[in-house]
């Protein structure tokens, strides 16, 4: 799989030079914190870094509430049933089939708990669904078996390839980031509306952040859209993972994605996308370990 991953990271880097654009790779800031990644044994959904997860995180805790009340309501009746009608308790069993208020009760009741769950979870759709007047775009392109980026209009485009263990340190990660890292980032400046156009030249592929509350298939010769807004003072990196079993390798091509400062934002799109300028601490942090010129 190391192998296959060098010779596609080759094959995307000769495809981007010879188009124009610049190639390189990304160290991890030490500025920025990994804030969405999976914690072993977690079973909570990621700590929400956008409005839309946020409203996620508040859907998802409000249907469990609904859940367990049913199943303990259900599990209630069950168990009055079998104490209550069994042979012993009840020899003579009642010879009517049918009562009329218990049907029309059991029909009426579920239908109002739909719609009641409707009245919530519908304007979280919706809110993700209508994509906003876009301060950046960013285009996604899944491949076998890794995603390509680009920047319209700012000439910045590159690939992205899962690290190797033997890689992490190198770029900046530890041991707990395989299968999560990669060699270069989405760079998005929080606070402002980012809509990323989905799409795929092979297969059918998902371009998924957890901690952002977003997930969006790419079909080949299709473009698709979804949109977050990265809460300001959430500044970190962030983990996602292709969520469309798309081949062999479908675990091995993961999202990084760096949420920065507007004004690190910027200094990173004077840079050609190839230099962070880290304004927490003050100084400027190369994240261009190579290019392929």
């Amino acid at each position: 799989m190391h192998l296959l991953t060098k010779v596609n990271g080759l094959s995307a880097a000769m495809a981007t030079m010879f188009a124009g654009g610049a190639a390189f790779a990304q160290a991890a800031p030490e500025a920025l914190p990994i804030i969405g990644a999976p914690e072993p044994g977690g079973i909570a959904l990621q700590t929400p870094a956008t409005g839309l997860s946020e409203q996620v995180v508040f859907l998802d805790n409000f249907l469990l509430w609904i859940i367990a009340l049913i199943t303990v309501f259900v599990l209630g009746l069950l168990v009055w049933v079998m104490l209550r009608h069994n042979a012993r308790a009840n020899p003579t069993p009642a010879k009517f089939s049918h009562n009329t208020p218990i049907e029309i009760t059991w029909t009426l009741v579920p239908l109002a708990i739909l719609v009641f769950i409707g009245a919530f979870s519908l304007p979280v759709l919706f809110n993700q669904q209508e994509i906003p007047e876009a301060d950046v775009v960013i285009k996604a392109t899944g491949s076998q078996w890794y995603w390509s980026y680009e920047y319209p209009g700012e000439d910045i485009e590159f690939s992205s390839f899962m690290l190797g263990r033997e890689e992490l340190e190198d770029f900046g990660y530890s041991q707990d980031e395989y299968l999560l890292a990669t060699d270069t980032a989405v760079v998005v400046p929080t606070g402002q509306d980012i809509v990323v156009q989905v799409t795929a030249s092979d297969v059918i592929h998902a371009w998924a952040i957890p901690a952002f509350g977003v997930k969006q298939d790419g079909v080949p010769g299709r473009l698709a859209e979804l949109w977050f807004n990265v809460n300001p003072g959430m500044e970190g990196i962030y983990f996602g993972q292709c969520s469309e079993l798309c081949g062999l390798n479908h675990a091995f091509m993961p999202i990084t994605v760096m949420a920065v400062t507007p004004e690190e934002y910027e200094a990173w799109l004077a840079s050609g996308g190839t230099d962070f300028a880290s304004l927490m601490d003050g100084s400027i942090n190369q994240i261009e370990l190579a290019a392929v010129e």
